[in-house]
């Protein structure tokens, strides 16, 4: 839960989640550029008042908030599949996920569109993307350990190595098919990243 949440009824924690998703579903559709603030009021019918009562800093800290939220579905959107990665085949159906994932997202990234407006260097926006990569490396090192466990995978490998270039190699591979359209070269990682792991 944000700092910011922490002293809102329930009601008043409902109300700021409406406005967070509502922003979210108008940058998906409209992109981040043409997403005004009137926007979103309209989406989710509140009034100016009540956007700058859960926003009191405007739209930077809105779109930090919608960040926040693109992130957590970054990891949602991989689950089960991520937080059970007890069997090659478990391996094989998160892989198959993750591809899914990026495939239907197409060529628009809701999450890199709102940390670029942000700017990287935000100490808020690059908060969210840091914790997103620790707890998606901290999943795939989970999965690895517990291969190491059953004697599927090298107990001398460096799991927390070994998940960060499976990431990395995830992430290059969603660079470039933000830039090209093509899905290949992520699921030439997830692949490669695969087998790897099986040697």
């Amino acid at each position: 839960m944000s700092p910011e949440s922490r002293t809102l009824t329930r009601k008043g924690l409902a109300t700021r989640r409406r406005i967070i998703e509502g922003a979210a579903a108008e940058i998906r559709e409209r992109g981040i550029a043409e997403t005004t603030l009137d926007d979103v009021r309209a989406r989710t019918r509140t009034s100016k008042s009540q956007l700058f009562h859960y926003f009191p800093e405007g739209k930077d800290e809105l779109l930090l908030a919608v960040a926040r939220y693109e992130a957590d579905r970054v990891l949602s959107d991989q689950q089960p599949q991520l937080g059970d990665l007890t069997s090659w085949p478990a391996w094989v159906a998160w892989r198959d996920r993750v591809v899914e994932r990026y495939l239907s997202q197409g060529m628009d990234c809701p999450l890199s569109g709102v940390i670029a407006q942000l700017g990287r260097t935000t100490p808020g926006a690059a908060a969210v993307v840091s914790e997103l990569m620790r707890q998606w490396q901290g999943e795939i090192a989970a999965g690895i350990r517990h291969m190491q466990g059953i004697g599927e995978i090298d107990s001398g490998l460096d799991a927390d190595r070994s998940a960060a270039a499976l990431l990395a190699g995830i992430q290059g591979g969603v660079l470039v098919m933000l830039a090209t359209g093509q899905i290949d070269h992520l699921e030439a990682a997830l692949d490669m990243g695969l087998e790897n792991l099986r040697r």
